[in-house]
């Protein structure tokens, strides 16, 4: 019996058309496995919307786009039997990386075709999902910069380097006061990350180690750093070293509160927002099922047996 697939695309994720991207799928979409329906987003939230109409009534949820549409799609679905798929166009892709998701449309379809399905953990940030990568701090400053410029359109590793170097001149680190299960943290911080993969995207990892399946996140606190340690810093996300800066102090827990002095920007999967004071953080194990690439490695305390399921309902 075939598997009824949604593929909800995103038609300005990464500053690129796609117009022509349901052809490009079907060309290397397996026919013989999947049933497939293709709607295009229309603005802020419809993925979202889109999505959720779809519980019950498809098996598969792919989100074509970025990590903002990405998490769009995954908020509706969480906690359901929907599985996500996804098809990387954004300008960062950082969960599709982080799950061995190929890049190029015939790569991440083919991977889709073969249907390894893992159950991954979600976060909330102040009530509301994120998947990838939440933070505060410059990151979160950078996005809101970003989002609001007059180049907001131009998307992409070069653009976002960019703006980095123009901001870090002026930018004051904060403080901030952190309480992770329990204990309790004050910390000076150019940026505060809680990482449930290992990576911003394009392959720049602030935790190394961090896993999908752990049940707990990554609390990277990055310290204020000297102007000229930018670069080396910049190179150790990279080459997967920056857990090893005396720069960065990562703490692993599932509850996390943090203070400030004042409100500013977060941001949830790269996307800003403006909060105040306080946020909360908290895992959420186990909760969204997602279609994941070959070179994904699977973590310590995984039992799922979804993937199974679907192979089996596919004869």
């Amino acid at each position: 019996m075939k598997k009824k697939v949604l593929f909800i695309v995103n038609p300005v994720s990464g500053g690129k058309k796609k117009d022509g991207v349901p052809q490009l799928i079907r060309n290397y979409l397996d026919t013989a496995l999947f049933d497939a329906t293709f709607s295009f987003s229309e603005g802020i939230t419809h993925a979202r919307e889109l999505a959720k109409q779809a519980i019950g009534q498809y098996d598969v949820v792919v989100a074509v786009g970025g990590d903002g549409t990405v998490n769009e799609v995954a908020s509706a679905i969480v906690n359901s039997d929907t599985a996500l798929g996804i098809i990387p166009f954004g300008s960062g892709n950082g969960l599709s990386r982080f799950l061995g998701i190929p890049m190029d449309v015939r790569g991440a379809v083919e991977t889709f075709n073969k249907t390894r399905v893992e159950t991954i953990d979600s976060a909330l940030f102040n009530g509301q999902p994120f998947f990838n990568m939440a933070g505060l701090g410059f990151d979160a400053h950078i996005s809101n910069v970003f989002a609001q410029g007059k180049n907001a359109k131009k998307r992409g590793f070069y653009s976002y380097f960019k703006s980095s170097v123009q901001e870090i001149l002026n930018y004051k680190s904060q403080s901030y006061h952190i309480a992770i299960d329990g204990r309790e943290y004050d910390r000076e911080a150019f940026m505060l990350s809680f990482a449930n993969s290992s990576q911003f995207g394009n392959n720049a990892h602030v935790s190394p180690k961090a896993s999908v399946q752990d049940g707990m996140l990554d609390v990277c606190v990055v310290k204020p750093f000297p102007l000229y340690k930018f670069p080396e810093m910049a190179l150790r996300m990279f080459n997967k070293t920056a857990d090893k800066s005396p720069y960065v102090e990562i703490i692993r827990g599932k509850r996390i509160h943090v203070t400030r002095t004042g409100q500013g920007p977060a941001h949830l999967d790269g996307e800003p927002q403006i909060i105040g004071t306080d946020a909360e953080i908290n895992i959420i194990p186990r909760s969204l099922n997602v279609i994941v690439g070959e070179g994904f490695v699977k973590g310590d305390d995984t039992k799922s047996t979804w993937g199974t399921l679907v192979t089996s309902n596919n004869n």
